[in-house]
């Protein structure tokens, strides 16, 4: 039997969702506002965003962020996956000290990966430019893949692979017809997880990306500083819409999983 909340539960609830919205709420409207001043509304208008799509600057930095988040997803796929599954077949202690490692760079406060990942580069000679941001990113996407992959190996049956080997599949056919399979949802999750915390960064990417390159973040930032300018709400509305579309679809995969979990336990 549910319980039922009290009306002063439900009140505090929506008083803190109206507190950490409402900010956003307002800036969603006035990058339909027709007024360049925020004080009147001037009619609904999509002229900011015609503006924004205009300006070579913003649809660079566009460019540079979502080729930088793809790329780094990607290869943060990859390398996740083969550390997971490095971790999953080490020892128990070694296991327990890798996953301690591969959650500290996001517990870690982005300022010191920031500044730590520039020291780097500076004493290995690195040029800054994209190259040292693409290498930032997957630097710090690779842990999102680990520990959405790994908690799929623990729920994943060892002897199906290995009846897999005994029935004649090579290692490589029972990874990708066997293990593959089971793992692919904290993959998927992984590597949306990876590209939606590169899409949203700017600390990092203010200290590895050096002069000549800019992320969106750092058009943002910059733009700011001279003045809140509507084209930055707009800017900020996209930004929005798509980081709550991607985690909409991570929670909505991570349901289905639970889902199926709990109907194959039945």
């Amino acid at each position: 039997m549910k319980q039922k909340r009290s009306p002063l539960s439900i009140l505090y609830s929506v008083l803190i969702f109206l507190f950490l919205y409402a900010p956003i709420v307002v800036l969603i409207v006035y990058s339909f506002n027709a007024n360049k001043s925020r004080g009147s509304w001037g009619g609904f208008s999509l002229k900011w965003y015609q503006a924004l799509f205009e300006d070579s600057t913003i649809l660079n930095s566009l460019y540079t962020t979502l080729s930088v988040a793809l790329i780094a997803a990607l290869v943060s796929m990859v390398m996740g996956t083969l550390a997971a599954l490095g971790m999953y077949y080490s020892r128990r202690r070694m296991r327990s000290l890798l996953s301690n490692l591969a959650n500290l760079p996001m517990l870690n406060p982005d300022i010191v990966s920031g500044i730590s990942l520039l020291v780097l580069f500076v004493f290995l000679g690195f040029r800054l430019g994209y190259v040292s941001l693409l290498l930032s990113h997957i630097a710090f996407c690779v842990p999102y893949v680990i520990v959405s992959v790994l908690p799929k190996l623990n729920q994943m049956d060892r002897s199906l692979f290995e009846a897999a080997l005994d029935l004649g599949a090579t290692p490589v056919q029972a990874f990708f017809k066997v293990m593959l399979p089971e793992i692919m949802p904290g993959i998927i999750t992984g590597t949306i997880l990876a590209f939606t915390m590169s899409l949203d960064d700017f600390v990092i990417s203010f200290f590895t990306a050096g002069s000549g390159v800019s992320t969106l973040s750092m058009t943002v930032y910059s733009m700011s500083r001279k003045g809140i300018k509507p084209e930055i709400n707009a800017i900020s509305t996209l930004m929005f819409v798509v980081v709550l579309a991607l985690l909409v679809v991570v929670n909505l995969r991570s349901n289905r999983e639970n889902k199926k979990q709990k109907k194959g336990v039945r």
